[in-house]
């Protein structure tokens, strides 16, 4: 079983990436890949057997050069399983391994068993309404789990070994050059996809995220937008929470402004508590939410941001 190990330009690992390895120890033995020439930090990484290191031929970031390094690892290890994180780049990555091996591909997965030998995910569809459980029949499954899914344990055992590979160019990767690349500045909050605590702002904002920010502040948390605020171009395309978007499993969500429809619900109904606040008494948000305030956001949330930093002293 491979797992793809996300990581920054720095080497420093995604959370989801230590989710994944939890996951794919609970299954049985497990090899992770690492992509490109960052120093590996194989502290973080115990309990893996292997690291396969592979370099490619093209920017290390191009859905196609992941593609070639992913198998040049799965012919290497003749590997049947292969898991990822549930991320826009990493879908494009799937359906490429789909097309290109036959590949079975399961997105936004929940959960991942193994059952009489062949592998069963268990995720969300129709915005969350219906549960199912899919089986992948081919021979090699690539399974994508959204962020959050699973607990990530403190990396025990072993450093693993690692083994070098190199991923051969191939003319679907040549066709990309990627000539500049600018880092975009950092907001010191953590990356959506994959913090504990989110915040999102609605159409209720009126596109005056202030209060969504304060309050984000003082939690710690990451900042979500539904999609009119995006489509407003109040907050960045990034930032969209829903079928559409990012999905987020965080242990708290506080929706602010946030009306609930069906498409944004989708992509945040697994979180561990909802809190809404919304001038509509009758706003569909409610009906899931387990902590619900009807009234203004721009009264509510100031006086949540105040009186935590009140009792943190």
């Amino acid at each position: 079983m491979l797992v793809l190990l996300d990581h920054a330009d720095s080497g420093a690992l995604r959370p989801s990436a230590l989710e994944l390895i939890t996951l794919a120890r609970s299954l049985g033995d497990a090899e992770g890949v690492w992509v490109g020439s960052a120093p590996v930090p194989l502290e973080a990484l115990a309990g893996l057997t292997r690291v396969h290191r592979v370099a490619v031929p093209y920017d290390e970031h191009l859905a196609s050069a992941i593609d070639e390094a992913l198998s040049a690892a799965i012919d290497a290890t003749g590997a049947s399983v292969v898991l990822l994180a549930s991320t826009f780049d990493n879908k494009d990555v799937a359906a490429r391994l789909g097309v290109g091996r036959g590949a079975g591909v399961v997105t936004d997965a929940d959960a991942v068993a193994l059952e009489g030998g062949r592998v069963v995910a268990a995720k969300t569809v129709l915005a969350g309404t219906w549960t199912t459980r899919v089986e992948v029949v081919a021979p090699l499954a690539v399974v994508l789990v959204k962020t959050g899914s699973v607990p990530a344990d403190e990396p025990t055992g072993g450093t693993p070994e690692v083994v070098e590979h190199t991923a051969g160019a191939t003319h679907a990767t040549g066709l990309v050059e990627v000539v500049e690349r600018t880092e975009r500045a950092g907001t010191g909050r953590p990356d959506l996809a994959s913090a504990q605590v989110v915040i999102v702002g609605g159409r209720g904002t009126e596109g005056d995220f202030g209060p969504v920010e304060e309050l984000a502040d003082v939690l710690g948390a990451a900042i979500g937008a539904t999609r009119v605020a995006t489509d407003e171009g109040w907050i960045g395309r990034d930032a969209q929470v829903g079928q559409t978007g990012v999905t987020v499993s965080p242990r708290l969500y506080v929706g602010a402004g946030v009306s609930g429809a069906v498409h944004h619900r989708g992509g945040m109904q697994s979180a561990g508590t909802i809190v809404a606040v919304d001038i509509d008494p009758d706003a569909p948000i409610f009906e899931i939410a387990d902590f619900g305030v009807v009234g203004d956001l721009f009264t509510v949330l100031p006086q949540a941001a105040a009186e935590l930093r009140r009792l943190r002293g």
